[in-house]
């Protein structure tokens, strides 16, 4: 099967291009932790959606590190010596089909991360190693000019939840459903997205 091209996408084909990257790399090693990729995004999603989280949130979630897969740059390694922006990647590929809450938590969800070490003094010491490496190459906690402008953000509240779903997401063993579960709900935020866009 020819790997679709991100930038011949449409609101068509774009849930199927998700799912084919959940397919064809979701078993790759989630930075040093004890599931998969694909198992890490799933579970963020399962635990958003057992909590009653809207679809937008669960979406979010599912989501929010797809750029592990569609950034230039490779997938993160405990190796790294430098950051991978794949925050930037995903949100590329995703902005023109999806509301810019959705688009918004996967770009911040690495901010987040810096953004809560600066405001919660406990949530340091709730990061996995994996976790507190990839902090140090993404600047570390944010200064009190960073916060002050993270939380201009609109959306700073969703993307905080959608940051602490993706904590914790890196469970041993975890039965969730599969992607294909979840294709229907994101459809349906594209369509209402790309929808609303288009009168």
């Amino acid at each position: 099967m020819t790997k679709p091209d991100p930038d011949k996408l449409t609101p068509e084909t774009i849930v199927a291009f998700l799912a084919d990257i959940f397919e064809r790399r979701g078993g790759e090693e989630y930075l040093g932790e004890p599931v998969t990729m694909a198992e890490h995004m799933l579970q963020g999603a399962y635990l958003a959606e057992r909590q009653g989280e809207p679809e937008i949130i669960i979406v979010a979630t599912l989501l929010h590190d797809i750029g592990h897969f569609t950034s230039e740059f490779g997938t993160f390694s405990m190796d790294d010596t430098h950051d991978k922006h794949h925050e930037e990647a995903g949100a590329a590929v995703l902005e023109r089909f999806f509301p810019s809450l959705v688009v918004d938590c996967v770009r911040h969800h690495v901010a987040a991360k810096r953004y809560i070490c600066a405001t919660d003094p406990a949530y340091f010491g709730q990061l996995s190693a994996a976790s507190i490496h990839s902090l140090k190459l993404q600047g570390g906690p944010m200064n009190a000019d960073e916060v002050r402008a993270f939380e201009r953000n609109p959306n700073v509240n969703e993307i905080v939840r959608v940051r602490h779903l993706d904590d914790a997401g890196k469970i041993a063993d975890m039965e969730t459903p599969g992607f294909a579960h979840y294709a229907p709900m994101v459809q349906r935020v594209v369509d209402a997205h790309c929808n609303s866009q288009a009168v």
